[in-house]
């Protein structure tokens, strides 16, 4: 899967989350848990992490809709206990989204989830560069969620799961790379991005809006929409948290510095969004509020365009005039004041490096 855009300086709605890939070889190693193989702190419940593949492998679980058999993973909990004890993500932002549509009731019978909503993996999914890779001419999800449908579900009203339904009757998700039912594990396509200068790796699940589930390969979950609150990252009312794709950075497919989503429309190479937070923060939420960043003219014209790696960088080049907002929606005042998209895309964060 390429991974390219072009934005113009007044992009205003349509950016996409893209994921990020640094090509940084490494071959495969265990995942055992965030003590780290290799200097990575790893999902716990990993099997195998494959960073020259761009790959992880998860247990697969079974659950049902409508009697039919539905075939997810779970990488995070809102629970800490919870969280500690399935070996994911502890992400307690998420309770913030209880009682909206961005959270599906399911039940437990017989040990067996029932969910309420899924998915159709049956679309092909489509995504036609424009002349200079974003936006692009035409684009479609290559699955869809149904009126039910989001990742996140409850079972008893109190702890939220992130529980991306991957295969069903209809297909598989377009991020599965093979899947062993009778062992129960799947492996999974990945991006890599940056936190505070740290590489990391993360799955790309649904995105919210058309655009950013095409792009990105995955789910059409507009559900995820409802999930509070749209530009803050504030843990006691926000579901949310930030990550940044760079519209316009440096381009070149032998460029060190090259970054960007032109760059990744244009089949240079995979854009290198940068995150705002990372698994272990109290802040930390998969619900990442897509907030693109572009640099302006004077940045441009002046040399100072470079590879950007750390949120808080982004942050003081925006106040600083250097860059802009690529987004339309509410201003983010813990990135003093970058305009979100809006626009959801679930992305679990799989490894830190």
């Amino acid at each position: 899967m390429q991974r390219t855009l072009k934005a113009p300086l007044a992009i205003t709605i349509a950016v996409a989350a893209l994921a990020a890939a640094m090509a940084i070889a490494l071959s495969a190693i265990p995942a055992s848990g965030q003590e780290k193989t290799g200097g990575a702190d790893v999902l716990p419940s990993a099997i195998e992490l494959d960073r020259n593949a761009g790959t992880v492998t998860l247990p697969l679980f079974k659950g049902k809709h409508d009697g039919r058999k539905a075939w997810y993973i779970v990488t995070e909990s809102s629970n800490k206990k919870d969280a500690e004890r399935r070996g994911v993500n502890h992400a307690a932002k998420l309770t913030n989204a209880l009682g909206t549509e961005a959270v599906q009731r399911a039940r437990v019978v017989d040990g067996v989830v029932r969910f309420s909503g899924t998915v159709d993996f049956g679309p092909e999914r489509l995504v036609v560069p424009g002349p200079d890779g974003f936006p692009p001419e035409r684009f479609r999800p290559g699955a869809v969620g149904d009126a039910d449908y989001s990742p996140l579900i409850t079972t008893n009203g109190r702890t939220v799961l992130n529980a991306s339904q991957v295969a069903n009757s209809s297909g598989l998700h377009d991020a599965v790379v093979d899947i062993d039912r009778k062992g129960r594990r799947v492996t999974l396509d990945t991006f890599d991005g940056f936190y505070e200068d740290d590489p990391l790796q993360y799955l790309h699940q649904e995105g919210s809006v058309k655009l950013i589930a095409a792009i990105e390969s995955s789910t059409f979950a507009p559900n995820l929409n409802a999930a509070p609150k749209v530009g803050s990252n504030d843990k006691d009312v926000s579901a949310r948290s930030a990550i940044i794709p760079i519209v316009n950075g440096p381009r070149g497919v032998n460029n060190p510095q090259r970054q960007g989503l032109q760059s990744a429309l244009l089949g240079q190479g995979d854009p290198l969004n940068i995150t705002q937070e990372e698994p272990g923060d109290n802040e930390y939420s998969p619900m990442w509020d897509v907030t693109p960043a572009v640099w302006t003219d004077r940045a441009i014209e002046s040399g100072q365009r470079t590879r950007l790696t750390d949120a808080e960088e982004v942050a003081d080049l925006f106040e600083e005039g250097l860059i802009t907002s690529g987004g339309a929606g509410p201003r983010n005042a813990s990135l003093e004041g970058l305009r979100a998209l809006p626009g959801i895309s679930n992305c679990p964060i799989i490894a830190v490096f």
